[in-house]
């Protein structure tokens, strides 16, 4: 059976794997900027000869085809960036790059899709149609690799009928892996405001247009934006997360500077909410004497999982780990540039459990403290290699 012949690739590279992700993670290199994690997946592609073609300026596309015949494809995709972050622990793979972490498991995709393409590289001979493998940049940067390689033709030549991600999840139990049909991850938008007032001393406010009392006004009147104009069936996040008024205890600044992130689930209400929170803001300022430059930086769209495709992946996960060990997974309100490639094809987005709390894997990503436990690499690989040939008909 395919199944056996995967588990056993899969324990066979799987130490292999082990040192891709170590290597990949104590050489951390963050979004647009993945020149030598790039050259390392090539070196990889190249040993094993594996045909691939550049991407996005460090992106890596490679295929496998099957001997069988068939006009079957599916891509799958890993993304490469890391982040901006000072690692913690002192550990053998530390980052050698301070200030840069893996702290988001882009070292576990990227390795595992490497196990992965070697586990499919060696059963070509076995299987049916075409493999694409994605190894995409800038998944934490604006405008996202994922949109930039789709404009470069990652889905075209050959074209792919769906393609399949996986992500680490630290609160789920190594072992096990998530799904959810239908609506999964929220949009972004990035927001960044200027109020603008006339400064002077903090005894004489007469005097003054005060841009700390304006923007606080604007901070409590813009949560109206969720709770009073958003349907409350439909999921809206709306957070401030810096302020910066650079005064003194004595000093009304001229201006602030406010930044923050509005997430949503629907394509509509976001274009509307977008609308809603500009001209509340700047009509806030001008009533109290100041004025307001309110920016929106457009981020990632909403992530949907193709209910049929997921519904085959979810199908296919149960066969391969037992359906003790697949679960059902929650909206999630971040967000992932995946989503871009949901909006233009089918795709199917889970998750990977790394979590174990007596080897301290818990640690939410993004944090200086994150880490997995590597027993996940024993099945992030074959289960991608399963889904793949199985959702190609094998």
């Amino acid at each position: 059976m395919i199944k056996d012949k995967i588990q056993d690739l899969a324990a066979k590279i799987y130490d292999d794997v082990i040192g891709y992700r170590h290597h990949i993670h104590a050489n951390p290199e963050l979004s647009f900027k993945e020149f030598e994690t790039s050259a390392f997946i090539k070196e990889k592609l190249t040993a094993w000869g594996i045909e691939f073609t550049e991407m996005a300026n460090t992106g890596v596309v490679g295929l496998i085809k099957g001997a069988i015949p068939s006009d079957k494809i599916i891509a799958l995709r890993a993304d490469m960036d890391a982040l901006p972050i000072l690692e913690a622990d002192d550990k053998p793979y530390k980052s050698k790059n301070e200030g840069v972490m893996h702290a988001c498991g882009h070292d576990v995709h990227s390795s595992s899709l490497l196990g992965t393409a070697y586990i499919l590289n060696q059963l070509k001979q076995e299987f049916a149609g075409t493999v694409k493998l994605v190894f995409q940049p800038a998944e934490e940067l604006l405008p996202g690799g994922a949109s930039i390689m789709i404009k470069e033709g990652v889905l075209e030549n050959p074209k792919p009928q769906a393609i399949i991600g996986q992500h680490v999840m630290p609160l789920i139990e190594t072992g096990k892996v998530g799904f959810r049909s239908g609506i999964y991850m929220a949009s972004t938008d990035e927001l960044y405001v200027t109020v603008h007032g006339k400064g002077g001393h903090g005894a004489q406010p007469h005097q003054n247009i005060d841009p700390v009392l304006i923007t606080a006004h604007i901070i409590v009147a813009l949560q109206q934006i969720v709770s009073r104009n958003a349907d409350p069936r439909l999921p809206s996040v709306l957070s401030f997360g810096k302020m910066n008024a650079n005064g003194a205890t004595n000093i009304i600044p001229n201006e602030v500077k406010l930044e923050g992130t509005f997430r949503t689930l629907n394509e509509e209400w976001r274009k509307e909410a977008h609308r809603l929170m500009k001209k509340m803001a700047e009509g806030i300022a001008e009533s109290m004497g100041g004025t307001c430059d309110f920016k929106i930086a457009h981020g990632y769209p909403f992530l949907i999982n193709e209910e049929k495709l997921t519904a085959n992946a979810r199908f296919f996960a149960e066969d391969y780990l037992g359906k003790e060990n697949v679960i059902d997974l929650d909206i999630w309100m971040a967000a992932e540039d995946f989503a871009y490639y949901s909006q233009v094809t089918d795709a199917c987005f889970y998750r990977l459990g790394t979590g174990n709390a007596e080897k301290g894997t818990t640690y939410s990503v993004h944090t200086p403290n994150f880490d997995i436990d590597e027993d996940a690499l024993r099945t992030s690989t074959g289960l991608m290699a399963y889904i793949a040939l199985k959702q190609l008909g094998n």
